[in-house]
């Protein structure tokens, strides 16, 4: 019989299994959670075994959502259980279900991708939403407090940790903190313990997408949010709502910029159409659903599920939508609820207002408008849609080189969904071959790098003769994660003419800045927890790591580094004079203040890359 994957366990459910066991036995919870790996067979009446030996055998019972969400869903038949070491192993081995969550503002709306947040997500609008009551909470009340404190600490010792001795134990004790802000009515800072919980597995299962960056920036949001909350001076944003909160958005017509494939890390996969508003507001539509890459390319031409809409996807990207009765959260997306009447209208070209003055705005203070706006609100909120006129260089390396017309910056392009089954690759390999074509590109500026967009998708720039030539029912655009590009979209190469190259990609003021040691230093932390850290900053590495910092002018993340490896080698010792573990809160808020003003210091070089 071929192995069957378990399914997903509710957080407090691995939590409170962990806590039933001996520390004889935590020792060896790790090694058998690996040993579950592939010995999940399928049993009766939807349920999945796993069995170790002849006479022992883990059954999950999972309920009507698919997940496990009850301690008696999972029993064992050892004489130990329900407090024994095969229970727990099979619950630590399954993915985390998604917190279940109260309903949102407007229940009549939800959400086909709630609760499974895509890899790329909606942009911040600027739309005038009203604020609900639920969003205009006040600063946290006595059990928040107790409930955040509890939360610093355990992120703290799995910072402490890091990858490398951050196992089963660790996560289900951040688990179990991220329950108790569950129940406090800390969604948001619960939403990041489960983040960092996911990263901390990906890592130490070494998996091909996992990015350590990715894990450090969870890390940092965690900590910030929690030492926020348990301070008692948080507002609304760190507090958070259980569910996107819809707001009554009346009479609203959209127009289709792009659509987006979104596929998650945890299977899921669907679509994401970006829509603009007369007056310039960004909104979104999805659809995510289980199904991974499979998923995404279907949904580019599902239909759209508001309000009645005879309308697919790829027909919105390039239409329109009168809304009646609509309902927009606070990011710009659109919910479908019962009262949504939507009529399908006739969309704009890009080069028609009001999607022309979109990419009109100048390029610099769209990229700041961006970032800073992604960088105030803690979660997963990505910066905002950029669009702007470029000139293609040339390839280099693994992304293409393009200038910004009318005297603008050199920017690069790289690919915003590398996976091999999307087309995106594949289009700006084709892009790349034709040096000198000037585009008009839609996308998303990396938030990590140097003047760098992620290009969604690309059309003609109005009267420029060397431009693409798109056929007449893509109404002036090229969705690059779904339309495919050929030679014939492109202007013929003059005769005579010798292929261009890029030239110099120019200075980057983010690699060039030694800002990098401090990130390595950070990142050296979330991956062998704090003895790395002090390791790698003793004797002479430690004066190796501020004095470049000193002498390019940034005296304080230099204090601010120099202060994290003085915490990490701290080892104080009792009255006899024996060595004793340090506690981690000094060094959390250490790493943390380093870690935020790092983050600070690189947006503020990535937006000046733009200029």
């Amino acid at each position: 019989m071929s192995p069957e994957p378990l399914p997903p366990v509710a957080p407090e459910v691995l939590a409170e299994a962990v806590g039933q066991l001996t520390a004889r036995l935590r020792k060896k919870l790790d090694a058998a959670v690996a040993e579950c790996a592939g010995k999940a067979l399928a049993g009766s009446g939807g349920s999945v075994e796993v069995r170790f030996g002849e006479d022992t055998l883990v059954i999950l019972r999972p309920g009507p959502s698919g997940a496990v969400t009850e301690p008696g869903q999972a029993v064992c038949s050892c004489l130990l259980a329900p407090r024994c070491l095969h229970r727990a192993a099979v619950l630590g081995a399954a993915p985390l279900a998604d917190a279940d969550t109260v309903p949102p503002a407007d229940p009549a709306a939800p959400e086909p991708s709630e609760g499974t947040p895509p890899p790329v997500t909606a942009p911040v609008t600027a739309s005038s939403v009203p604020v609900t009551t639920e969003e205009a909470r006040p600063s946290p009340t006595p059990a928040q407090v107790d409930a955040a404190a509890g939360l610093w600490l355990a992120a703290a010792e799995a910072l402490a940790a890091g990858v490398t001795a951050g196992g089963t134990v660790v996560q289900a004790e951040l688990l179990r903190a991220a329950h108790s802000a569950r129940l406090a009515g800390l969604p948001r800072a619960e939403a990041a313990a489960l983040r960092v919980v996911r990263g901390l597995r990906t890592a130490r299962e070494r998996h091909r997408g996992q990015r350590l960056s990715d894990l450090t920036a969870a890390f940092r949001t965690l900590l910030a949010g929690a030492a926020a909350l348990a301070s008692g001076a948080a507002g609304a944003e760190e507090v958070g709502t259980a569910r996107r909160a819809y707001a009554e958005g009346g009479s609203l017509r959209v127009l289709g910029l792009c659509r987006e494939p979104v596929l998650s890390a945890t299977g899921y996969g669907g679509v994401t159409t970006h829509l603009l508003g007369p007056d310039g507001s960004l909104y979104t539509l999805s659809d995510v659903r289980p199904g991974g890459v499979s998923r995404a390319k279907g949904a580019g031409t599902a239909s759209v599920a508001l309000g009645g809409a005879v309308l697919d996807h790829a027909g919105l990207a390039r239409g329109g939508l009168l809304i009646a009765g609509a309902t927009v959260s606070a990011d710009g997306r659109l919910g479908a609820g019962r009262g949504v009447r939507a009529t399908p209208v006739r969309g704009a070209d890009w080069s028609q207002e009001p999607v022309a003055a979109f990419f009109a705005r100048p390029v610099r203070e769209a990229v700041a408008s961006s970032l800073d706006a992604a960088a105030s609100v803690p979660g997963d909120v990505g910066p905002a849609l950029l669009g702007c006129d470029v000139e293609v260089l040339g390839a280099a390396d693994d992304h293409l080189l393009a200038r910004v017309l009318d005297g603008g910056p050199l920017v690069r392009l790289r690919v915003a969904h590398p996976h091999p089954e999307l087309a995106h690759a594949e289009n700006l390999r084709r892009i790349g071959g034709f040096p000198g074509v000037v585009l008009r590109v839609l996308g998303r500026p990396d938030p990590d790098r140097a003047a760098t967009l992620r290009p969604l998708a690309v059309g003609p720039v109005p009267g420029a003769s060397s431009s693409l030539r798109l056929p007449e029912e893509w109404r002036g655009h090229a969705d690059l994660g779904y339309d495919r590009l050929q030679g014939d979209h492109f202007p013929r190469p003059e005769a005579g003419a010798a292929p261009g190259t890029p030239g110099p990609a120019g200075t980057d003021p983010l690699a060039d800045a030694p800002l990098w040691r401090v990130r390595r230093l950070l990142e050296t932390g979330v991956a062998g927890g704090r003895r790395a850290v002090a390791e790698a900053a003793r004797g002479a590495d430690r004066t190796a790591l501020g004095v470049p910092l000193r002498r390019a002018g940034l005296a304080g993340a230099a204090e601010l580094a120099e202060g994290l490896a003085a915490e990490a080698d701290r080892r104080p010792r009792d009255s006899f004079g024996r060595l004793v573990d340090a506690s981690p809160d000094a060094y959390a808020r250490a790493w943390l203040a380093s870690a935020v003003h790092l983050d600070a210091a690189e947006r503020a070089l990535v937006t000046a890359s733009w200029s």
